[in-house]
């Protein structure tokens, strides 16, 4: 039998980590734990960013000790996700989950960034924290390539537009880059790679150029192609693919050193409205 001990260790680590280390909470989800007071550290109410010595400092959460992480091996999975599914492991509307999809795993799982609940595509899931806090920080944004389908045949100006440093929820979002694979009187299929990850942002950037989203697919994480897995399937990654992703958020932190995206001025660029708005006909 495989020898799982507890991880003690000298290196201290922010308490916020340590969470997302536990396979307890978000970082996202730990931060809000933590501001609402809910979390102490050695009796003492804890504060963001404070840090802690795995094994050594006591962390309760709500009440309950937050034991140290075992030493067991690291699991992550691509999961092609299907329309319908909301990108969390619960929901207190009851909606069907993507964790549900991994039923089949005796391991628990966290979604590695977001897809919407009527997106399709590529999604990673790990209990691998480190893996996890790569991909998600702000500044570490690997490309992810995107099958967008649209109403309508898209013109060269909307691809501009859509090309150009667009301003979305009041800021300037980094270039986007946009092919056109295929275009019809009735509809477009559009290849989108965003190089950071802003709330709905394609869904955003097609509403303010009039685009009606037909369909919308990742279909590529930096190294990762979504390739031909079936819809509702996953796959576990090996060690070379996981070393790739870690590898590929690294170079990207090299590159996306800049400073803060800032407020772009409410004149540039507002929505614009069409005459013929390009939804589907309906029967």
């Amino acid at each position: 039998m495989e020898n799982i001990e507890n991880v003690t260790t000298d290196e201290k680590i922010r308490i916020q980590k340590y969470f997302t280390d536990c396979g307890v909470l978000s970082r996202r989800a730990a931060e809000a734990e933590i501001e609402a007071g809910h979390v102490r550290i050695n009796g003492e109410i804890a504060t963001i960013g404070q840090k802690i010595t795995p094994g050594v400092d006591e962390v309760k959460w709500n009440g309950k000790l937050v034991t140290p992480p075992r030493r067991a091996e690291h699991v992550t999975v691509m999961l092609h996700k299907p329309a319908g599914f909301v990108t969390t492991t619960s929901d207190e509307q009851g909606r069907p989950c993507v964790t549900d999809l991994l039923a089949d795993l005796n391991v628990r799982l966290y979604p590695i960034g977001r897809l919407d609940m009527n997106s399709t595509g590529l999604l990673l899931l790990t209990n691998d924290g480190e893996l996890a806090n790569l991909l998600t920080h702000p500044s570490h944004h690997v490309p992810k390539v995107y099958h967008v389908t649209v109403g309508g045949e898209i013109s060269d100006r909307e691809l501009r537009q859509l090309s150009s440093p667009m301003v979305i929820d009041g800021y300037r979002i980094r270039p986007v880059k946009v092919n056109c694979l295929r275009a019809y009187e009735h509809m477009s299929e559009l290849e989108m790679t965003l190089y950071e990850g802003r709330n709905r942002q394609i869904r955003k950037m097609c509403a303010a150029l009039d685009l009606h989203i037909l369909s919308l697919k990742r279909v590529a994480m930096g190294p990762l192609t979504l390739g031909h897995l079936a819809e509702g399937k996953f796959r576990h990654l090996g060690p070379s693919e996981v070393e790739a992703l870690k590898q590929a958020a690294l170079k990207a932190a090299k590159e996306n050193k800049r400073p803060a995206p800032q407020r772009a001025p409410r004149t540039n660029l507002t929505k614009k409205t069409r005459k013929n708005p390009r939804k589907p006909k309906e029967d």
